[in-house]
């Protein structure tokens, strides 16, 4: 199982009146993760939407663990929880600059054409890249 990590430095702007991270901002964090997990693997979101392609968000799980604060590190840890003929489910841990879970959450995607929303197999669109994913994932058939 392969786990990209980011640094992500905690900004002002992210936190609430509490100088707590606002909750939705871990979703940013979690697509941050995401892209360089991809990246990592030698592939590009921009590319894929560039040949007529989308990966929609289907369903999202997060559980808050420990509150992040203004001024913080966090780091995201994501990796292929799994992945299917039609769907990806990405993990994530958001850890604390001493390893503490601040978050842990989960999203599914579909790949789908932007011309009409309707899903496609990663397998026809980019062999090599499904290939990876399976290769890769946590969950195995």
């Amino acid at each position: 199982m392969h786990i990209s990590e980011k640094e992500i430095e905690i900004r002002y702007a992210e936190t609430d009146q509490m100088g707590v991270v606002y909750h939705a901002n871990y979703l940013v964090w979690m697509e941050i993760g995401r892209t360089k997990l991809i990246e990592d693997l030698g592939f590009t979101y921009a590319g894929l939407e560039a040949s007529g392609y989308l990966s929609p968000v289907t369903d999202l799980s997060i559980q808050y663990k420990a509150a992040m604060r203004y001024g913080q590190k966090a780091t995201v840890r994501t990796w292929i929880e799994s992945h299917d003929r039609l769907r990806t489910t990405y993990g994530y841990e958001i850890l604390h600059e001493d390893g503490k879970v601040a978050a842990t959450a989960t999203s599914e995607h579909v790949l789908v054409k932007r011309e009409n929303f309707r899903p496609v197999s990663l397998q026809k669109v980019d062999p090599a890249w499904d290939a990876k994913y399976r290769e890769i994932r946590k969950v195995k058939d």
